[in-house]
């Protein structure tokens, strides 16, 4: 199976695959019998998706399995490292750590500009106006690996989860943080471009 993107370092094993046609992706053989029934319905691509997924964990940790809690979060099981998974069509992500994990995967889309205000509150004082829907889509994707490392239903993307400023051209270490009334949770993201995608990694510290 060859990667499409590997950022893998000593937090983290992160791995990118694109999809290719050629490439075998068999349901029966890369499903967890626990998913097969609720996965085998969905679209074509959303099943691609899935099992790229399963079939780079075959690779990393042959004998672990993806599970979902209720809240939908994706576990492994035997449950001795930490996961985070993404896709967007025709990429799939998967980071495995010691540690928790967050990783999201965006491509870069106009539609994005149409919602902005349900996600950024103080980033909007360093976007430039030029370049507004690619420093939105690196935000979002930002406090969207945020959200899947330490998240809580009563939050929200705009008022709980902030992105300090940043510079599309150095995306090494983009410093961001989690909060509420009564405490601030800081974390440094590593955000990777390629293509028309922004891919962002955060780990906990």
């Amino acid at each position: 199976m060859p990667l499409y993107q590997n950022f893998s370092d000593n937090k983290a094993v992160v791995w990118v695959w694109k999809y290719d046609e050629s490439e075998e992706l068999n349901p029966q053989e890369l499903l967890e019998p626990e998913n097969y029934d609720k996965v085998t319905h969905y679209h074509s691509k959303k099943i691609a998706e899935v099992l790229m997924v399963r079939k780079m964990l075959k690779q990393l940790l042959p004998e672990h399995k993806i599970l979902y809690k209720e809240s939908g979060e994706p576990y492994l099981m035997p449950a001795d490292k930490e996961i985070s998974i993404s896709h967007s069509f025709p990429l799939a992500a998967i980071a495995i750590s010691d540690k928790k994990v967050g990783i999201d995967l965006e491509m870069v889309k106009d539609k994005i500009v149409k919602i902005k205000h349900k996600f950024t509150l103080n980033e909007s004082s360093f976007i430039i106006p030029e370049e507004e829907k690619e420093y939105l889509t690196a935000i979002w994707c930002v406090k969207e690996s945020l959200y899947k490392l330490h998240h809580s239903k009563f939050w929200s993307l705009k008022k709980n989860y902030e992105v300090e400023a940043f510079q599309l051209h150095h995306l090494d270490n983009v410093r961001c943080k989690v909060y509420d009334d009564t405490f601030s949770d800081y974390f440094w993201a590593q955000l990777k471009r390629f293509d028309d995608f922004f891919f962002s990694i955060v780990v906990e510290s």
